[in-house]
This record gives structure tokens, C-alpha cells and sequence, in this order.
């Protein structure tokens, strides 16, 4: 079962096309694109990305020059979707994402205003629709943090994962809890649709731009082990969204995080992540069968 494809693109163009005859070399000016070469630039954009994004995971800092091929060839056929990758692959090689950690808290110094968003990452449900200790910790950090920027809005993340309570989501649980906490329900925005991180970001910033458009930033808080990935798919998104690099929507500026006692997130996972981002979720999938048992997770459509 494979979910419908879409591919993000932005400024993708091809040369037109010169066709010339032996009898009259007569040049066809602006002959548009056909479906098929539109299909084929596409088809090639996407096979630039996800060679790029599984060469990182599975090779990490020692595919530098691959990347850096890789880059160069994806410009010569869209250059606005490499600049965007360009920054992507700056932002996953560096040795300050998801740095520093702030554990059981949000640091000093964030903005306690309406332009400031709580993103609460969830986790999995029990079969019966409760949540596990993990996503009660999380949110536990949750509650620290919005309790110490009052003004802020939190964002509750998660679909429904509960393999026995078809009603019961993450985001609902997790909204739920932060309201029998005493956390007014007018600060919460619910984000009940995802299953995984990257649909997080994707859907996450679809309800922020429409609904809360005072936002422009946000700060992430889930497990230690997660900050990184959750960090770099919502910047991701943010440069995949924007109409040029460097003209985001949101910006993450912050975490906190609930020091987990085990847990890991492979660079091959965040390669996967990245992946689905840009619209292959098939592919993503299969990248996560093979490096993690998510075969709990509610099936493919």
C-alpha cells in the first residue's frame, strides 16, 4: 500500500528544447516543456535528494565530496531546490544541532509572547489508547515550560497509534493531560493527524501559518534523544515551504527535553525523515521498516 505521492518542487525548469532539421536548422523558440520531459526533471530531482539523504545516513561526514557532487548536479536542474538542500545538508552536518540540550525546562531569555510556540513531539499510544510514561514525561516538560512562558501557545502533536482505540490520538491525549493540569485549553492547538516526525513538522507548520499566524517561532520539546531529528525537520519544512531560503515562516529557536534512559535515532532514520519531507513516503517507510520495529504503527495507505 503506498500513500500518494507529492513532491515538492519549487522553480524546477528545463532548457527548452532546440530542434533543428537537416533542410532548415529552424529553431522552435519557446517550445513549452512535454509531460514527459516535466516528468523526467522531476523524477530526477528526486533521485538527486534521496541519493544525497541516504549517502549522508549512511556515511555521515565522509560524504562530503559525494554531497557536494550531488549538490552541483541537482543545480544544474533546478538551482532553487539545491540552494534549499544546500542549507538542509549544512543543517544536519552540524555539530550544534539540537545543542544544547536543555533538560526538564525551557531556557532563559525566549520571547513570552504570542509569537512564541510550544512544540510538544508525541509517541506512540498503548493499545488501548493511554499514554505510555514516555509522552507523560515529555509533556510533564511541557507543562514546566508553558507554566514559565505563560503568553506562549502550545502545540500538542500526534495522530492515532493506538492499535485497539481507533478514537484516541496522541495529540487529544496529551492536550487532555495539559488541560487537567491546569494549562488554559485556549493556549493549546491539537496537531492529530501525524504518525511520524516528519508529518509533525508538516502539519504542525500547516496549522501555525493558517490559524496562528502571529507565530514565528517555535521550540521543541520531546525525549534528549529526539531533539535532533524533530530540530532538523522543522527547519527542514521551513525551507521547503518558504518562497526563497532565508525568508522562513518559523524559526526554531529553542528545546527542552526529558532525559530519556535509552533511546537513539539513527542519521539513517533522520535520512528516511528527510525523505518523507520531500513527498517519497513509500521509500521513507521502507527506511524505517529496515532500521526500526515500527510495525505497530497504523499501516500504509
Amino acid at each position: 500500500m503506498k500513500r500518494k505521492l507529492i513532491l515538492r518542487t519549487f522553480g524546477c525548469s528545463l532548457a527548452l528544447s532546440m530542434c533543428f532539421s537537416l533542410a532548415g536548422c529552424k529553431e522552435k523558440e519557446n517550445e513549452p516543456e512535454t509531460k514527459a520531459e516535466t516528468e523526467a526533471g522531476t523524477a530526477d530531482i528526486q533521485k538527486t535528494v534521496e541519493e544525497m539523504a541516504v549517502y549522508y545516513g549512511n556515511y555521515g561526514k565522509e560524504s562530503g565530496e559525494k554531497i557536494a557532487s550531488l549538490l552541483k548536479d541537482l543545480s544544474l536542474t533546478d538551482k532553487n531546490t539545491s540552494d534549499r538542500w544546500e542549507k538542509i545538508m549544512d543543517i544536519w552536518r552540524s555539530d550544534k544541532l539540537g545543542q544544547p540540550l536543555n533538560y526538564d525546562v525551557l531556557p532563559d531569555g525566549l520571547p513570552d509572547t504570542d509569537e512564541f510556540a510550544i512544540v510538544v513531539l508525541g509517541f506512540q499510544l498503548n493499545p488501548d489508547g493511554s499514554m505510555k510514561d514516555e509522552l507523560i514525561h515529555r509533556l510533564e516538560v511541557a507543562k514546566a515550560s508553558a507554566e514559565k512562558y505563560p503568553n506562549a501557545y502550545i502545540v500538542c502533536t500526534g495522530g492515532g497509534t493506538a492499535s485497539e482505540n481507533t478514537d484516541a490520538s496522541e495529540a487529544g491525549e496529551m492536550a487532555k493531560w495539559l488541560t487537567e493540569q491546569g494549562i488554559d485549553e485556549k493556549r493549546i492547538a491539537v496537531e492529530d493527524n501525524s504518525i511520524t516526525t516528519a508529518q509533525n513538522a508538516i502539519f504542525t507548520y500547516d496549522i501555525l501559518t493558517s490559524l496562528y499566524p502571529s507565530v514565528k517561532k517555535i521550540a521543541i520539546v520531546s525525549s534528549d534523544y529526539h531533539i535532533a531529528t524533530g530540530e532538523l525537520l522543522f527547519k527542514a519544512e521551513a525551507l521547503l515551504r518558504a518562497n526563497v531560503p532565508g525568508n522562513e515562516k518559523l524559526e526554531v529557536i529553542s528545546n527542552a527535553a526529558w532525559k530519556a534512559p535509552s533511546g537513539t535515532l539513527s542519521p539513517m532514520f533522520q535520512a528516511g525523515a528527510l525523505i518523507e519531507l520531500f513527498g517519497d513516503v513509500s521509500t521513507a517507510f521502507e527506511i524505517y521498516y529496515d532500521n526500526y520495529d515500527i510495525h505497530s504503527l497504523p499501516p500504509l495507505k
